[in-house]
């Protein structure tokens, strides 16, 4: 049976991956299908701020479907654009930490010794603290910005890479094919790139699966704690903590609809990852 119709044999897998997808393409493709650019202040109306979901604009020609925000901003467009941050610094940042904390993990693994011993301290060390103090420390080091909780980020996730890559390549350089190709006279880095990386990712890519998810929250978390991405970026964080002030007042459309989509995103990407690690580990698929 082929990898596809084994992943599509579970059809909770199969409806977060389809989740999925609607979510991916309503990022890429927001500036064509949003009713409005959120963040275009030319476009923006205070006076329609805080309509309810599906009331029309005051000259009745638009309406909001998921209702305005207190400067008059389209939610729906907001988090198709929210989606659209998410999404880039997420998927940045976890290919990032995963080339960094991979190839130190699988050059741990193979060499050994002190540089094995140093690298594995570090990492170590780092997961011994909680993630959201790691990432709170460097960005208020280096400042707001998407480039900088990118960094935040990346520093925050590649210990984990490291330390799956490090158990798998000590595994896979004992095997015959690692033996015969340094007996061969291969180059090391040959040996590390060409032959030892690529056997080691399968394990990488649910790990990396699993962590786009665990960037979206922690940038979110970041945005709503008002250190994330700035204010002239659109956020799901951000949506967030602007709605959380008028959840009291019963303007709940602000909060809980980018709420919604922030938890649909997080749970489809936390889905197809179990169902890919159950497809990869050689045990669960028997």
């Amino acid at each position: 049976m082929s990898a596809l119709r084994r992943f599509a044999a579970s059809p909770l897998a199969l409806g977060a991956a389809f989740a999925l997808a609607l979510i991916v393409l309503a990022a890429v493709f927001a500036p064509l299908i949003a009713p409005q650019d959120p963040y275009d202040l030319a476009q923006l109306d205070v006076m329609e701020g805080r309509l309810p979901p599906g009331a029309a604009s005051l000259d009745g020609g638009r309406r909001y479907w998921l209702g305005t925000d207190e400067q008059g901003r389209d939610m729906l467009s907001a988090i198709f654009y929210g989606l659209r941050s998410s999404l880039y610094v997420g998927v940045s940042a976890t290919l990032c930490a995963l080339a960094l904390g991979a190839l130190l993990g699988v050059a741990a693994g193979y060499f050994g010794g002190w540089f094995e011993s140093m690298v594995m301290r570090i990492v170590d060390l780092q997961l011994s603290f909680p993630a959201i103090l790691i990432a709170l420390i460097l960005i208020a080091v280096l400042g707001q910005g998407v480039e900088k909780v990118i960094v935040a980020l990346i520093a925050v996730q590649w210990a984990y890479y490291a330390r799956t890559a490090r158990s798998a390549a000590v595994v896979e350089s004992r095997k015959e094919y690692i033996e015969a190709a340094v007996c061969q006279g291969v180059g090391t880095a040959r040996v590390l790139m060409r032959h030892l990386l690529p056997n080691c990712l399968p394990p990488l890519v649910v790990v990396a699966t699993t962590q786009i998810a665990a960037a979206i929250t922690l940038e979110a978390t970041l945005s709503f704690l008002g250190l994330g991405l700035p204010i002239t970026e659109p956020s799901l964080g951000l949506l967030i903590a602007k709605g959380y002030n008028y959840l009291l007042s019963g303007h709940y459309w602000i909060s809980v609809f980018p709420g919604l989509a922030l938890v649909a995103t997080i749970v489809s990407i936390n889905l197809v990852a179990d169902r890919l690690r159950d497809l990869l580990d050689p045990r669960l698929a028997r």
